[in-house]
């Protein structure tokens, strides 16, 4: 069984027992996140797509850290004006695992 999940402005498939980074949620360590918005759900043998939402559906997870990921570099140039920046990000992170799915 698995689900595709929107959070973040981003679609996750997820199953029950995965771990993945999503973008940063409020929460500490060891909290409980209950994600609403389950855009489909395949079970055994049936599927469910919803509309844009399946109605009832509810994905459960567990907070396992909040880290952040790999420094991306940002280099702005315009050539032959002297103009450059460099900078740099690294996007907020929480770790998340999938305890339950449920319709």
């Amino acid at each position: 069984m698995y689900a595709v999940i929107k959070t973040g402005g981003k679609q996750y498939k997820v199953s029950e027992g995965d771990v993945l980074n999503i973008e940063k949620i409020e929460g500490a360590k060891g909290d409980v996140v209950v994600f609403d918005e389950v855009l489909m759900i395949s079970g055994d043998e049936d599927i469910k797509v919803g509309t844009p939402r399946v109605e009832g559906a509810k994905v459960t997870g567990e907070i396992v850290a909040q880290t952040k990921g790999t420094k991306i570099k940002v280099f702005k140039m315009k050539r032959r004006k002297g103009y450059r920046r460099k900078t740099g990000h690294r996007q907020e992170l929480t770790g998340l695992k999938i305890k339950e799915i449920s319709i």
